[in-house]
């Protein structure tokens, strides 16, 4: 059974302060089990509470030490998988928490039905409805883009920035306030994936179909 979550204790973020930077195998080794402890459980525990609260979120994974290929020692991550492609994330650093949502590493069929979804007036709309409105609630919009306009599409057409994604994501940072070492936080990533929840719906919907 699954700890309550309560917070980040105030502690886990000197162990991250101790694997800032490059850290030695033996700093790397001596911190390990403090890291599982202070870092990664409140973690396990976080998203836990959030699917307790939405069974939609039941689907997570917890990255173990040093499975991230990037910055794996000082960040800790989490996704939570919405459909094929299309994951929720939780990353808790120095910085604090830091929420989003992406669909990414897609397949062919994916991005044409992506692109086909674009270019259609009602859905490529509401896409763009959908993106500004998390920009205007603080969001960054991003992803992999072609460098050059897509084939088959005029130049001038009025989502054609959108057109060239490869992937889009999504990612607003929540803060470094005191309520990240109370249960606080469980309740303002579940409000942020609330947020997300149009675009999410709008990905499996036309994109991922799973």
């Amino acid at each position: 059974m699954t700890d309550v979550f309560e917070g980040w204790p105030r502690s886990a973020f000197d162990v991250l302060l101790q694997l800032d930077g490059d850290p030695s195998a033996e700093v790397r080794r001596r911190c390990r089990r403090d890291r599982e402890d202070l870092v990664r459980r409140p973690m396990i525990e976080l998203l836990h509470a959030v699917a307790d609260a939405d069974p939609q979120y039941e689907d997570f994974a917890v990255w173990g030490y040093g499975e991230v290929l990037m910055q794996a020692w000082q960040r800790q991550h989490a996704i939570v998988r919405m459909a094929r492609n299309v994951e929720l994330s939780v990353r808790f650093d120095l910085d604090g928490l830091e929420v989003g949502v992406a669909w990414w590493y897609a397949p062919s069929e994916q991005i044409e039905r992506y692109r086909a979804a674009v270019a259609d007036a009602g859905s490529g709309r509401r896409l763009v409805a959908i993106l500004r409105r998390l920009e205007r609630e603080g969001f960054v919009i991003s992803g992999d883009l072609l460098k050059r306009p897509l084939r088959g599409y005029p130049a001038d057409h009025p989502r054609a920035t959108l057109l060239r994604h490869k992937s889009v994501i999504a990612t607003r940072p929540l803060g470094c306030e005191d309520w990240l070492h109370t249960a606080e936080a469980a309740h303002r990533v579940q409000a942020a994936f609330s947020q997300l929840r149009p675009l999410t719906q709008w990905m499996v919907k036309n994109v991922s179909l799973s």
